[in-house]
This record gives structure tokens, sequence and C-alpha cells, in this order.
């Protein structure tokens, strides 16, 4: 796969990205409750992620939106950590190193803004994802950190920056 550019989101992106994040939660069979699914800003990713130490970035080909991520503050956790949120790509996407160009992308904004760890949630059946943050750098850890309103993720990973 070729001619794709990772960019921040736009305004006009809200539509695509929340359409891409929920097929790929009916794709995989991911709860939708306790999850990102349930985010009440899952629609307005743009305007989310508009504020101080916070950035999304999309996968875009040939206009089409193929892959997502953005980085946080972690909800009511230290202000050194942040949370990687929202890594999702289409099918058409995956298993072409894009996954770890977004997470370069990601991490390297997060020591940008001056973060010293990063935190992930994710869920035990997604392989392939966990097996792109262990080869990032994250680490397991047994319990989950700040407070995001995602009890359906029980997988949780800290990375230090």
């Amino acid at each position: 796969m070729e001619n794709w550019t990772i960019r921040t989101i736009k305004k006009e992106d809200n539509q695509a990205v929340a359409y891409l994040i929920r097929s790929v939660f009916d794709e995989m069979e991911i709860p939708k409750v306790g999850t990102a699914y349930e985010d009440p800003y899952l629609d307005l990713m743009f305007e989310e992620y508009n504020k101080p130490k916070s950035v999304y970035y999309v996968v875009e080909k040939e206009g089409e939106i193929i892959g997502c991520c953005g980085v946080a503050p972690l909800e009511n956790g230290s202000p050194e950590i942040c949370e990687l949120q929202k890594m999702y790509f289409l099918p058409k996407s995956r298993g072409l190193g894009i996954g770890s160009e977004m997470m370069e992308k990601c991490l390297e904004q997060a020591k940008i803004f001056g973060f010293e760890k990063c935190y992930i949630e994710t869920m035990p059946f997604m392989h392939a994802a966990q097996k792109l943050y262990v080869k990032s750098g994250f680490e397991y850890l047994e319990a989950p950190m700040g407070n995001t309103g995602h009890g359906s993720c029980p997988v949780w990973m800290l990375k230090k920056l």
C-alpha cells in the first residue's frame, strides 16, 4: 500500500474517524460497553483532541481515512503520564508497517509535550496490537492506571519515554 500520509485530524474528519472506529469494533466483536465505543466524544474527535498536550492523527490514502491514533494526558493520572488512545486501522491497512509509524509519531509527540511515560489499554484478543506495543517498548502492568472509563479493557501497558 503506497501513497498514504499521517496527519493531524481536521474537523471534517470527525464522521470518517467515528465510522472507522465503530467498524473495527464491529469487525473484531469488541465489547461496546466499558470501551472507547461508548465515549461521548467519539463523533467529535477533532474537538476532543484540540486541547493542551493532546493530538490525534489520521492515516489518509487517496482521501480515505484508513487509520487513527492519538495521545492525551491520562485521565486522573499523574501529569507526567499520557495515554495512547484509540489506535484503530481498517483491515486493508494492517500488516504494512503503518501502525509502527503511527506509534513512533505519537510517542515522539508525547515526548515533545513533556510526558515521561505512556499508558495504553487494550483487549486480550488483540494480539497484533499487543505485539506492536511490546515491540515499541511497552510492558504489561498488573492493574489499570488513571480513570479512563474503559472497564472492559483488561490489558494495561506502560512505556517509559
